[in-house]
Parts: C-alpha cells; structure tokens; sequence
C-alpha cells in the first residue's frame, strides 16, 4: 500500500506496523499504550483517507474541502446558504470558508451573492456547473466506497457507532 504523506510524497512500505512498533515501545517506557495507538490509528486513517478521496477527485478538477463545500450547498433547502454557516457546518475558520468559496467562483462551480434580505450576509450556491462536477465526483467518491473497501458494511457501522460516542463526549454537535 502506497501512504501519502500530507506534502505530498510517497512513503515506502514497511515490514512492520510502526504503529504497534511505537505501542510496544510506550508501553516499557510509558505505560498503558491503548489510547495512543488508537488516537495515532485514527489521525493515520485520516492521512490514508484524504489521499484517496483527494486522487478520486483530482480528475474532477477539486480537492475534498471543495467538495464538501458543494455537497453541503446541494443539501440546502434554499439551494443556498451563508458563508457563516458553511463554516459552522463544516467545523472550519471563516478565512477557510472565503479561501474554498474564492476556488470554485473562480472554477465556475458556485455563485456568490449578497443576501438580498441582508445585504451584510453573504451566500454561496451551486452552478448549473457546479451540480454536474458534483454528481461525477459523488460517482467517483461511492465508486471507491469511501475508501472504506477493506472493512465490511457492518464493521463501517460498528466503526461510525463508536466515533459518534466519541464525538457526542466531546460536544462535536
């Protein structure tokens, strides 16, 4: 299996997990090395993760971020939604959201209006464009199951349950 790194370069392979290797070491030096190995397993899936969706969408021109920002908007009931709130949806800083919105205008994938009930507020919404990049890259993204090819369907929910239990400790909603 090829590991991106997030600069960018490809990492060699090894003949050993580096992550029980780090584990076996903190547990004679440390301690309990439960938590670290897992929290270490989560951040490594994520790097694993993002490299794939990242290569799935290249073709269609976006990265993940961009993508999420599409779908997000395609969710909305108005067909639009202010910037701040992409934001808060997507758990990013404002600047980020500004950056992402600035990429796709300049693609053609998403207009961005003044709030015409409030000029101070600003909305993005998805282009004729923008929709069909949109369904090719949900395609592309299901096409490779997220990813998540190597683990069955029940052990993705198992998977999700014990993150979400995770995420609700911790007041991610």
């Amino acid at each position: 299996m090829r590991l991106l790194t997030r600069y960018g370069e490809v990492m060699a392979g090894l003949d050993f997990d580096p992550i029980e290797r780090a584990g076996e070491l903190w547990a004679e030096r440390v301690g309990d090395a439960s938590a670290m190995r897992f929290a270490t397993s989560i951040m490594r899936v994520q790097q694993v993760l993002l490299a794939e969706f990242d290569a799935a969408l290249k073709p269609h021109g976006i990265t993940f971020a961009r993508y999420e920002v599409l779908r997000l908007l395609s969710f909305s009931k108005s067909g639009a939604l202010p910037l701040s709130k992409i934001g808060e949806r997507l758990m990013v800083h404002p600047t980020s959201v500004t950056s992402l919105i600035d990429k796709l205008v300049d693609q053609g994938l998403v207009l961005r209006e003044h709030d015409e009930h409030d000029r101070r507020r600003v909305l993005a919404s998805l282009t004729d464009h923008g929709n069909q990049v949109l369904e090719a890259a949900t395609t592309a993204l299901t096409d490779t199951d997220f990813g998540l090819g190597a683990l069955t369907r029940e052990q993705q929910e198992e998977g999700y349950a014990l993150l979400k239990t995770f995420r609700a400790a911790n007041a991610d909603w």
